[in-house]
């Protein structure tokens, strides 16, 4: 595996992980973890980070055409 695949393919992952918080945001779903409710912010810095992470990673996939 080259690092342009490798790039993006991990950009894909984290933008599908951002997504994934920013519906649970949106949508105020619950997220009960071994009985444990994890609050709404925690997606919001999950979005945050997960959001960063794939751009940075689809900016170096595009770095290394």
């Amino acid at each position: 595996m080259n690092n342009k695949t490798y790039y993006t393919l991990v950009s894909v992952i984290f933008f599908t992980i951002a997504f994934g918080h920013a519906l649970r945001l949106l949508n105020e779903w619950e997220a009960v973890i071994a009985g444990v409710v994890i609050p709404l912010w925690a997606s919001l810095a999950a979005v945050a980070i997960a959001g960063y992470l794939g751009v940075r990673g689809w900016q170096l996939a595009n770095k290394h055409r």
